[in-house]
């Protein structure tokens, strides 16, 4: 099986192109995501991953998303080769995205556009952990 699910920072405005063949449009990317651990100066570290996102997902991506917004993708690590005009091999991992998720807060990007985290994920953002939609008045009141 070949499935990924990030949730990163745009790094740049997703860039658009269309196929030479079929006029196919295709929206590429790159994402920050934060690894899990500090490294050993206290300092969290990200790796930047690149998104290429077709058709209906890739116009979705370009219409909305924009560089520094946090997102939540979906989709198929893909790998390919090409040669260049000099016959120098070239080869690229990315990832193609199926699916594309806004996981910023309404609050925090001022858009009402919907698709949070919470609705892709069917769970709270790590890091994001809020208490205001409920109110637990004792101990007793949890199921654990």
């Amino acid at each position: 099986m070949n499935k990924v699910i990030l949730m990163g920072r745009l790094t740049r405005d997703p860039e658009v192109r269309y196929t030479q063949t079929n006029n196919t449009l295709v929206a590429s990317f790159s994402l920050a995501v934060n690894r899990r651990f500090q490294n050993q100066n206290g300092e969290r570290q990200a790796d930047f991953i690149n998104i290429v996102a077709w058709s209906k997902t890739g116009e979705f991506c370009s219409k909305y998303f924009k560089k520094g917004q946090q997102v939540g993708i979906i989709g198929r690590i893909q790998t390919r080769n090409w040669d260049d005009d000099q016959g120098v091999k070239h080869y690229v991992t990315e990832v193609v995205a199926e699916e594309a998720y806004f996981a910023d807060s309404k609050r925090d990007t001022g858009n009402d556009m919907g698709g949070t985290f919470e609705d892709a994920f069917g769970t709270t953002a790590p890091g994001n952990n809020k208490t205001e939609d409920f109110d637990v008045s004792s101990d007793d009141d949890l199921p654990f």
